[in-house]
């Protein structure tokens, strides 16, 4: 009997597994273009301004972000349209061809203008599917939660993310141990790359076993592509609330996980192995407070932890990066950024669950996604907008106003998005 009460938890348990195994390739190769940007910039952006070729990476880092809302537009309607489990398998396949093209492209030495231009496709290709990627996985969780327990489900789909980050730092922790920088920077970095290709046949193998939501088994009606762009349309004003709420989840975290082994090396001249430690030390703590804060969320309510941490953002960011800046020290990076992290791990905890409460439900995979491409677009291109205004500001903690910016967004949506009276404040009360 202790067995057969066990088995729906375990389920539980393995169908989460397998749906966030696509977030965990997404995240694992977007991380590792941060962590090896200076070695990216080098094999296919060569030029003899060493920012110049940083910030060329990090533009094509962020190309794959203005496809976001592209893929959150088609494939988001296809999801909805066809069902979460076949359009989670597309969006797998789609990814894996762009981590394939851009582990084996050869460098700039070798194939000239076709290597920068074939690693902008890999990145086009990876943007298109992850614009629909965080969306499916967030509303297929919310749908197959237990009831009362939807935040905590839900924020295991940024949980991936950080376990994918933690495997990224430590796989580059072992390579800067075990080679010689000059090895790390003409081949070494390809090594997690083709690591991320070696994996893809076993996601697809977990992935392909998933089950269908009952949520979505049980709609009546399944809306056609045109009836769902037209939902979208008429819903316009709630994804854009929830585009300003994400622009503080975006920014944050690409500030702290993909931006800071570039800021601890380039801008506080620390170690690459300390840089490394760090970032490894982030994820673990983003790990902890998503499922923690999306629990809280269940017992108190989405909104006054969205409002409490949007708020902190705002008065602390600039502050503890300045302090950062002028007590340069391993030490202090720790304690810095862990201190970002518990703000955009709180914060997330309760948003992610949040847009799946306030998109309407017939177009809940597209609306999610085309909200959060909307935000990522600004948000992914955090590095490069973070490497501008430190030059311009010549500031090196001009990332802080970044930050702030960000969390304005985030606290200016949550206040109309809950305002008493409104239908998206009725609609996430009912689900």
């Amino acid at each position: 009997m202790a067995s057969e009460a066990m088995s729906p938890q375990k389920s539980k348990i393995a169908t989460v597994l397998r749906v966030t195994s696509g977030n965990f390739l997404e995240m694992f190769d977007f991380f590792l273009f941060g962590i090896y940007a200076s070695n990216i910039a080098k094999a296919f952006f060569p030029t003899d301004n060493a920012t110049a070729g940083l910030m060329l990476t990090f533009m094509t880092f962020g190309a794959g972000f203005l496809m976001r809302p592209l893929g959150a537009i088609f494939l988001g309607a296809y999801v909805d349209h066809v069902g979460r489990r076949l359009g989670l398998i597309v969006t797998l396949g789609i990814m894996a061809m762009g981590t394939i093209l851009i582990a084996f492209v050869p460098n700039y030495a070798t194939i000239g203008l076709a290597a920068p231009f074939l690693v902008l496709i890999g990145r086009l290709l990876q943007g298109f599917s992850a614009g629909v990627e965080l969306g499916g996985v967030s509303v297929y969780l919310s749908e197959m939660a237990t009831p009362g327990h939807k935040g905590f489900y839900v924020a295991w789909q940024s949980g991936s993310q950080q376990v994918a980050i933690m495997v990224a730092a430590i796989l580059g922790y072992m390579l800067n141990a075990a080679l010689a920088p000059a090895d790390v920077g003409s081949w070494g970095w390809r090594v997690p790359f083709f690591i991320g290709c070696m994996i893809v046949p076993f996601l697809f193998y977990i992935r392909s076993s998933l089950e269908e939501t009952e949520v979505f088994k049980a709609r009546k009606h399944r809306p056609s592509m045109s009836e769902i762009y037209a939902s979208i349309a008429e819903n316009l004003g709630i994804v854009l609330l929830g585009m300003m709420m994400v622009i503080m989840t975006t920014v944050s975290f690409y500030a702290i996980t993909v931006y800071t082994p570039s800021f601890g090396k380039e801008v506080l001249k620390l170690t690459a192995t300390d840089s490394l430690l760090v970032t490894f030390c982030v994820a673990l703590s983003n790990f902890f407070w998503l499922p923690v804060m999306g629990a809280l969320t269940d017992k108190i309510g989405r909104k006054p932890v969205l409002i409490v941490f949007s708020l902190l953002t705002i008065l602390t960011a600039y502050p503890v990066l300045w302090w950062l800046a002028h007590n340069i020290s391993f030490t202090n990076m720790l304690i810095a950024l862990l201190w970002l992290s518990f703000l955009y791990g709180s914060y997330n905890g309760a948003m992610v669950v949040a847009l799946t409460e306030i998109i309407p439900a017939n177009v809940r995979t597209a609306g999610f996604s085309l909200a959060y491409s909307l935000a990522t677009t600004l948000g992914g291109m955090t590095p490069l907008i973070a490497t501008a205004l430190r030059d311009q500001l010549n500031d090196k903690a001009a990332l802080g106003y970044w930050l702030a910016f960000a969390g304005i967004c985030g606290l200016a949506a949550t206040l109309i998005i809950y305002r008493k009276g409104s239908q998206a404040s009725a609609d996430a009360k009912a689900a």
